[in-house]
């Protein structure tokens, strides 16, 4: 066996991460896409969005955001937002989710030449149907997405069991969609793509 073989394969990067923008960066429990409305606490960034968002950029790993809200509603959602992300704006009137046209419209932004090792990550099953339609790796979020709906202080006053009871029955419809991947929160996202590298490297495909 010679030295090179020996050598562990390093597993690949990723080529870009689009994410949903309520009910996933922001807007604890999509309360804006409920309402139809966004107020000044539906900006706040969700648990570990901006450091999820910070660990990508550190690593040069093109990201951006998108959503079918106007953008009446997603000025005012993305303010929390670092400057550097990029939004890929979509008209969804003649191919609305789940349509794939927004995920690869938003890779198109991003100068991305292949969707090989591209992730989409929202709590909405429709964009995540949508980033599957386009054949990208798909991190669906059960908590603070619209399949749960509350806001955080609601989340924090229900019981431990009445969490686990939401966060199942939300992982379940994740799953049962094909999504290829189910966490909490962004805040367990740098295990996550790091899995998928894993998978990656043996060979998976989205």
């Amino acid at each position: 066996m010679t030295h090179a073989e020996t050598l562990p394969l390093a597993a690949p990067d990723l080529t870009a991460v689009l994410f949903g923008l309520s009910g996933c960066l922001v807007d604890f429990g999509a309360r804006a896409r409920q309402h139809s409305i966004a107020l000044p606490e539906h900006a706040d960034a969700t648990p570990g969005a901006l450091d999820s968002l910070h660990s990508l950029q550190r690593q040069q790993i093109p990201c951006a955001w998108l959503d079918e809200l106007p953008p009446a509603l997603t000025q005012p959602l993305s303010a929390s937002l670092p400057g550097w992300i990029k939004f890929a704006q979509h008209s969804a009137t003649n191919y609305p989710w789940p349509a794939p046209n927004a995920c690869w419209q938003a890779l198109m932004a991003l100068n991305v030449s292949r969707l090989d090792g591209c992730v989409l990550v929202s709590g909405e099953p429709r964009l995540l149907q949508s980033g599957l339609n386009a054949g990208l790796w798909t991190i669906g979020l059960a908590s603070c997405g619209s399949l749960c709906g509350l806001a955080p202080g609601e989340w924090q006053a229900l019981s431990q069991k009445e969490r686990e009871h939401l966060r199942g029955k939300a992982t379940m419809q994740l799953f049962g969609i094909g999504v290829h991947s189910v966490i909490d929160h962004l805040g367990e996202l740098d295990t996550c793509l790091a899995d998928i590298r894993l998978r990656r490297l043996k060979g998976e495909k989205p």
